[in-house]
């Protein structure tokens, strides 16, 4: 994987892609450290567009939990969370507030 500086591929982006070897990932980095990955198309698109959005969301899901079990949110119930839901819905005036019964439970992941 090459590293170029977003600075040099801004303003020498064509060339920069051409010394590229075909099928390298490129890391563009900023002054803050790494900022974008420049990944190659090959062979079925839609397929790899997937897999890429699939790791993105576990990223950030990873980073919600994270967050989560700083704030001791983490171990909460379904009924603390519908009734979290609940008091929401109700501020923002909806009518239809449902908060489920013991007996629809969401089933254990």
């Amino acid at each position: 994987m090459r590293q170029v500086s977003l600075r040099e591929f801004r303003t020498r982006g064509a060339k920069v892609l051409e010394s590229i070897p075909k099928g390298e990932t490129v890391l563009l980095a900023g002054q803050q450290g790494p900022a974008y990955f420049l990944i190659p198309v090959v062979g079925d698109v839609v397929t790899e567009d997937r897999e890429l959005r699939r790791a993105m969301a576990k990223a950030s899901l990873r980073k919600g939990w994270s967050l989560a079990k700083s704030a001791g949110l983490d171990a909460i119930s379904d009924e603390e969370i519908d009734r979290e839901i609940a008091v929401v819905r109700s501020a923002r005036g909806n009518a239809k507030v449902r908060v489920r019964t013991a007996s629809k439970k969401r089933k254990p992941k």
